[in-house]
């Protein structure tokens, strides 16, 4: 079932996505190699608490984290754990809160130090995507408009590999509600977009094959060729003429660029 916000719920889903912007923001500033995700996990966990918000995918259809970390080959759903992070590394940090009665949920990927130079390119391509998509959701597009402006700029345009088993959605009082929002897909089909319809757009993009596998845990999908994937994701609310994104990159970016364990060179 499609459901359609009003102005108001839309101010209030604005909240909860800029609290999840505002708890990455705080990810970008501690994040460094020798961290583990783990240590991400429970700090996220006691910001949102402190910020008087609860944790979206804790206990949701049984996981057992407060957010997701996704290193490397992991494309969603990675397990924090206590392997030490290290440079090189590229890291998805997913992350939902529930502030008065509803969701925000994105996620956004760090490059630690000197990270191999197309796994750069593929951050910064797929972060392109992500804004290729939102530019699609306007009213009396399709969702298919979203997945074929990703793909075409990602799978098309630079041979990366579209994950085609994981997809965004839509946002609201639900975790996931309709309609599903695939990174692929042909213009002009799918569902028409109305006004105040809230998706998260989340491109889930392969260096390599587009082909995934979960792992025994039942939750961490990984590349099967065992190359770097990237993942990023807004919050938007779909108007006439130009997308309303919820959530923030600025702040995040802001904050990246201050952290010199981190790696900004592809702006």
């Amino acid at each position: 079932m499609i459901h359609i916000k009003t102005e108001e719920q839309i101010g209030l889903m604005r909240e909860a996505a800029l609290l999840v912007s505002k708890t990455l923001t705080e990810v970008a500033k501690i994040i460094k190699p020798g961290m583990t995700t783990l240590d991400i996990d429970q700090f996220c966990m006691n910001y949102v608490k402190d910020h008087k918000a609860t944790l979206s995918f804790y206990n949701y259809h049984g996981y057992p984290h407060h957010i997701c970390a996704s290193v490397n080959d992991v494309v969603v759903h990675g397990f924090p754990n206590k392997t030490a992070l290290k440079d090189g590394d590229i890291v998805s940090i997913d992350l939902g809160v529930i502030l008065n009665g509803w969701h925000g949920d994105h996620a956004y990927t760090f490059i630690l130090g000197e990270a191999a130079p197309e796994a750069i390119q593929l951050v910064k391509v797929t972060k392109e995507s992500l804004y290729k998509g939102i530019e699609k959701a306007i009213v009396n597009n399709r969702v298919g408009d979203i997945g074929y402006a990703i793909q075409e700029h990602t799978e098309k345009l630079h041979g990366y590999g579209v994950v085609r088993e994981l997809v965004g959605h839509g946002l609201g009082k639900e975790l996931h509600e309709d309609p599903q929002v695939p990174n692929y897909g042909k213009r002009g089909t799918g569902l028409k977009m109305k006004e105040n319809l809230v998706l998260a757009i989340e491109p889930m993009i392969n260096l390599g094959t587009h082909k995934v596998f979960t792992d025994e845990d039942g939750w961490t999908v990984k590349t099967q060729d065992g190359k770097v994937s990237v993942h990023f994701e807004h919050d938007v609310c779909v108007k006439a003429g130009q997308a309303l994104v919820l959530s923030d990159f600025s702040i995040i970016e802001a904050a990246e660029k201050a952290n010199s364990n981190l790696n900004s060179s592809y702006y």
